[in-house]
């Protein structure tokens, strides 16, 4: 037992002497030294320096002389590693992440709320309703022929255009989209107002094609095409906006000038 009492009194000051070791250093003396002003620099006691160098409390330092500087060098804490580090700045970067993640879907989810109700103020501005909650009682290609069309609101409006350069007419839209879906439509709206099943307006289904005469005159014939999306509510090509966009029915513009729907998928 004694034994393992003395091992472990050497292991103690065998680490204690580890963590702080005492060096010795020599000091040229100059012009203007003193024991104080050598220890005070050194960090050490002016008792402990005289000690060392065995000198009274009355001698005369001598310039040139070297005396004998004892200095306790301290242990370097323990390097922490790359691998440490990069776990550390990695436990952050996913604490960080994850707490950008959660504001963001906090912020999405209170303005869903908001604009749930919120009404479109211009014809060329859409609803969050109109983009996620238009498409009740359609078919399924019905609701996919809306999600295409829906992917290119505010693309640019070129006659002509069947998307080319995401470019479109309102007729180059609709058969567009009928033709991602495995549906073959005439290009011209006029022709396409003659392809499928006949609707009337209180009938409209999301999906369903709604033809128009938009002419100055009202000439009575189809001239522009768009897409039913549900709410009252179509999304078309506008050569007025220049682009494509979600319009209500209810402006006077289009209501005057609806002339018959054709569902294509059903």
């Amino acid at each position: 037992m004694k034994r393992v009492s003395t091992l472990l009194l050497m292991l103690t000051l065998g680490t204690a002497s580890l963590s702080a070791t005492t060096k010795t250093l020599t000091h040229k003396i100059k012009k203007g030294d003193t024991l104080y002003s050598i220890a005070h620099k050194n960090h050490i006691t002016v008792t402990k320096l005289r000690k060392v160098n065995h000198l009274k409390k009355s001698v005369v330092l001598k310039v040139g002389k070297t005396i004998k500087v004892p200095t306790i060098s301290k242990s370097k804490k323990k390097p922490v590693t790359l691998a440490k580090k990069s776990k550390k700045h990695s436990i952050k970067t996913s604490k960080a992440k994850k707490r950008h993640t959660e504001k963001k879907l906090a912020q999405a989810l209170k303005g869903i709320k908001s604009q749930k109700i919120s009404k479109v103020k211009k014809s060329n501005k859409f609803a969050l309703s109109d983009i996620l909650f238009s498409t009740h009682g359609s078919s399924i290609k019905g609701k996919k022929l809306i999600s295409i069309a829906k992917k290119k609101l505010g693309r640019r409006y070129v006659w002509g255009a069947t998307g080319q350069k995401n470019t479109f007419d309102c007729s180059g839209l609709t058969s567009y989209v009928c033709k991602k879906n495995g549906i073959k439509i005439p290009r011209r709206a006029i022709e396409q107002s003659k392809y499928g099943k006949y609707v009337s307006r209180k009938n409209l289904k999301p999906g369903d094609l709604i033809f128009f005469d938009t002419s100055k005159h009202r000439k009575g014939y189809v001239n522009h095409v768009g897409i039913y999306i549900g709410n009252n509510k179509f999304i078309h090509a506008s050569s007025a906006k220049k682009k494509v966009i979600i319009t209500s029915l209810n402006k006077p513009f289009y209501s005057q000038r609806f002339k018959l729907a054709r569902r294509v998928a059903s």
